[in-house]
Parts: structure tokens; C-alpha cells; sequence
């Protein structure tokens, strides 16, 4: 059997995807991942998607975009997708041992923020810890709270929570900064921030439930000392789930998917949506739109055929 669509990824870029298309009778199969959601999952309370105006827990929304998916036919399958045949159509998409068949694909794996790595970062991630200002800065009001990085993404996180903190401390491993001199300069000027360059974060402090700070250690002479903050966010990166395409869609120089008309990727009959894409906002709210685009897409496209 040969599907009409396939929809890789799980997060409101995936799930949106799947509503519409089932909607327009595509009659969607949707590989979830066995961790599906997205990284959502991880978000405690999402106050900034419209529609919620108590706002509502991250996977709380994440079940509830599912359902409405599956209300309309979209078929969810919890498993990950391993490779994908894009040499000709229809298309194959590998998950362990099986295989299916698609005239057409929509890429929307997401993207990861990444993490340090280090001593309690699963205890505190989205109790403390969080990758995302816009998202979780509102819930550190009135809190002293760090920002681990040193680039344009650390800039502007820092910048931005100083709208609701009274102090934010730049940690930065080295004495320079990635960051390009404007954005450094506009945060070297914000009487909010605080820095403590050449050093790194070892482990988080606190028991679950309870952040308190980070352990620092000096890149110059190995001195370690206990920082105490009520948050941090970690502006280290992100990087696109993209592994698994094998390199036979055009990327940009960070690995993100790239839209060559419209939707589309560089191969036709293939789209993408939400963060795996999306370099600049990250936000649900624009990965679901992304979602909602690159099924009119596919369905168009279709058609045409």
C-alpha cells in the first residue's frame, strides 16, 4: 500500500500537519517518535499559545493536539523513523525492520535544544532549567535567574529577561564573546546584567523541585564556586533532527531544512514545517502554522500530479 502522505514528527508542527490533512482526506500516517511531543514535553506551562487563557501544561496541549488529529483520521504511529528513500517516488520511510511507502512527505522532526550535560540537568530541565526565554521568561518574574552562553541567542535571551528579572548573569566560558559586537555591546550596557566570563557550569544546585544555582568552575585556574540564581536557561544552541534523512535534502550550513518553493524542500514532493526549518522564532505557535502550510501544500501539490 502506498500512502498518499507521511508526516515525520510529533511536536504542534506535526500534529497541525495531521489535522489538516486528514481534514482534506489525505488520510495521513504520522510516526510520532517514542518520545513524541516535541519539546514541549519538557515545558512546564505554555501561557503564550492562543486559546489558553489560563494558560496549560506542555503535555497537557501535546495530548490535546493528538486527539484532535486522530479525531479527523490521522493515523499515529509511536515509533521513530530510522531512514527515508527519497531517490524516487513513491518515497520509503524505514522504521526498524519495516517499511512504507508515500507520495509525498512532511519533514517536521523538530529540533533540540542542546543541553550541557551536566550533574542534575534531568532533575531541574523545566523545573529550573529551561532553553527558552520567550517561552518560560514570565515565570521568572522578580527572580535572579543566569544565562549560559556567550552568542547572539545568549544575548538576546539575557536582554529579553531582564523585562522580568532584576538581575541576569551572562555565563560565558571564555573572556570574549561569539555574540557580534552590537548584541554584545547592547548587553554589556543593560544595568540588569551581570557577567562571570571564563567559567563554566559543572552541576546544578538543589533537589528536585528546588533549584538553587550552578557550581562553577574557572577556565583559568580550576576554582570552583557555588552560584546561587532561582532559574537558568542554557542559550548553548540548537541543532535540527535531521540525521535520519541522510543528507538527501538541502540544508543550511547548521543543518536546518531548507524551503525551495513555498513549503517545499529541494526535493519535490517532500515538505518541511516548524523547527526543523524555523532558525529565527521557535515558538509553537508559528511550528503549528508551519504545520497547517505544508499540508495545503502537499495536498496542492497532489493534485497537480
Amino acid at each position: 500500500m502506498v500512502e498518499k502522505l507521511i508526516i515525520i514528527g510529533s511536536g504542534p508542527a506535526g500534529y497541525t500537519a495531521g489535522l489538516y490533512a486528514s481534514r482534506a482526506l489525505l488520510e495521513p500516517l504520522l510516526f510520532a517518535g517514542y518520545a513524541s511531543g516535541g519539546q514541549l514535553m519538557l515545558t512546564s506551562d505554555v501561557e503564550n499559545y492562543p486559546g489558553y487563557p489560563e494558560g496549560i501544561q506542555g503535555p497537557e496541549m501535546m495530548m490535546q493536539l493528538r486527539a484532535q488529529a486522530e479525531r479527523f483520521g490521522t493515523r499515529i504511529l509511536d515509533r521513530n523513523v530510522d531512514s527515508v528513500d527519497l531517490s524516487h517516488r513513491p518515497f520509503g520511510v524505514i522504521s526498524g525492520d519495516e517499511s512504507w511507502q508515500a507520495e509525498t512527505l512532511i519533514i517536521a522532526a523538530g529540533a533540540e535544544a542542546i543541553w550541557l550535560g551536566v550533574e542534575n540537568e534531568e532533575v531541574h530541565k523545566g523545573r529550573g532549567i529551561s532553553t527558552c526565554a520567550t517561552c518560560d521568561g514570565a515565570f521568572f518574574r522578580d527572580k535572579e535567574v543566569m544565562v549560559v552562553g556567550g552568542g547572539d541567542s545568549a544575548m538576546e535571551e539575557a536582554t529579553f529577561l531582564t523585562r522580568f528579572c532584576p538581575k541576569v548573569t551572562i555565563v560565558h566560558r571564555r573572556e570574549g564573546l561569539r555574540a557580534s559586537q552590537i548584541m554584545g555591546l547592547r548587553a554589556r550596557d543593560n544595568p540588569r546584567i551581570a557577567w562571570k566570563l571564563n567559567r563554566t557550569v559543572t552541576g546544578w544546585l538543589g533537589a528536585e523541585g528546588d533549584f538553587r544555582g550552578a557550581r562553577l568552575r574557572s577556565t583559568v585556574d580550576d576554582s570552583e564556586e557555588d552560584f546561587t540564581c532561582e532559574g537558568a536557561f542554557i542559550a548553548i544552541g540548537h541543532k535540527p533532527i535531521t540525521s535520519f534523512l541522510g543528507g538527501q535534502l538541502e540544508t543550511d550550513a547548521s543543518g536546518y531544512l531548507l524551503w525551495k518553493q513555498h513549503s517545499m524542500t529541494s526535493v519535490k514532493g517532500v515538505f518541511a514545517a516548524g523547527d526543523v526549518v524555523d532558525t529565527r522564532y521557535r515558538q509553537a505557535v508559528t511550528a503549528a502554522g508551519m504545520g497547517c502550510m505544508a499540508a495545503i501544500d502537499a495536498e496542492r501539490w497532489l493534485e497537480a500530479q
